[in-house]
């Protein structure tokens, strides 16, 4: 499985932390586990299972304690973690380095950082932020919006008007994440968060007009940086041959990096409105996600019971390497 790294520079510039020690120049040290710490065992000599690669924080805890014992004992508590070179110190509420601290972090070249935050407030912002930056990833090909609140991801053979269709949704006031390349991020076990590629955001290509700059057409309120992936609508040319779906009682999904994601299949033919339909299909998912099952409710009114139209779960295969 591919690794992936978050530079020391980008934490320092998103989390404005001022600098205590740094070995090298911070964007040169680079954090590559999703895992943190507080290292307050390791100072009682107790290193069993500790892994160097997580950030280690220092709070109050740890610095009281650290501060109650004679200055040869705190050096040796302070070198028993040092030595371990972790990857990154954090040192919580402002508190200074304790004495010795700088000297133990030049001799074992780790870099040391100082939040004002409190201890829980900073490491709860950190593991969101390593969980989306050190995620599991993967690149497809479509496009991503955000419909009434829903994270919509679009896709479809080149030239079945995928473009097209999210230029409509924006123009109906929803908002594009991404266009042509859409980056998926395993960012827990049940969410799956979309974005773009840093050197294509917020830009759209439509055949026969050419590249756009959706954020400069249609203003900041028209893109957003991220969202998470709550339905797959798949475009697909009218096959008169194939049977599609018109009551919606059967649930489909395919798999995206393990987690199940539900799918519509629309298909595409002369005169339908393509973006009322991804609407409706956003809101509709809304509704079962709260417990509403539309078709459900029309077939008991026709007299029918549960067991005569139980739903059946169907995998869709999307992803052909």
């Amino acid at each position: 499985m591919q690794t992936y790294s978050v530079s020391l520079a980008r934490m320092i510039e998103d989390f404005r932390f001022d600098i205590v020690y740094l070995p090298k120049e911070a964007n040169k040290i680079y954090i590559s586990s999703k895992e943190v710490s507080r290292p307050g065992l390791v100072f009682v000599g107790y290193d069993d299972y500790f892994e160097s690669r997580r950030v280690q924080f220092l709070g109050l805890h740890e610095t009281q304690y650290l501060n109650s014992l004679p200055l040869a004992q705190r050096m040796k508590a302070m070198d028993l973690l040092f030595q371990k070179c972790p990857s990154l110190i954090v040192l919580t509420r402002n508190l200074p380095s304790l004495d010795g601290m700088v000297t133990l972090a030049d001799r074992y070249g780790v870099p040391i950082v100082r939040s004002g935050l409190s201890t829980s407030d900073i490491m709860s912002q950190i593991i969101s932020y390593l969980s989306e930056k050190l995620a599991e990833r993967i690149t497809r090909h479509g496009v991503m919006v955000e419909v009434y609140g829903e994270g919509v991801l679009i896709l479809g053979g080149s030239g079945v008007g995928k473009s097209e269709t999210a230029m409509e949704l924006i123009k109906r006031g929803h908002r594009l994440i991404a266009d042509d390349a859409v980056e998926i991020r395993k960012v827990s076990s049940k969410t799956l968060l979309a974005s773009a590629p840093d050197n294509i955001r917020h830009y759209m290509s439509l055949r026969g007009v050419g590249v756009l700059n959706a954020r400069r057409l249609f203003g900041i309120g028209a893109v957003k940086e991220t969202e998470k992936i709550d339905i797959i609508v798949q475009l697909e040319a009218w096959d008169r041959e194939k049977v599609y779906e018109s009551l919606g009682i059967d649930d489909e999904y395919t798999e995206i990096l393990g987690i199940k994601v539900p799918v519509t299949v629309v298909p595409v033919s002369a005169g339908r409105n393509l973006a009322i339909i991804i609407e409706a299909a956003a809101m509709n998912n809304r509704q079962r996600k709260m417990g509403y099952n539309d078709a459900r409710d029309l077939l008991r009114e026709l007299g029918m019971t549960d067991e005569e139209f139980v739903p059946e779960q169907r995998e869709v295969e999307l992803w052909k390497e």
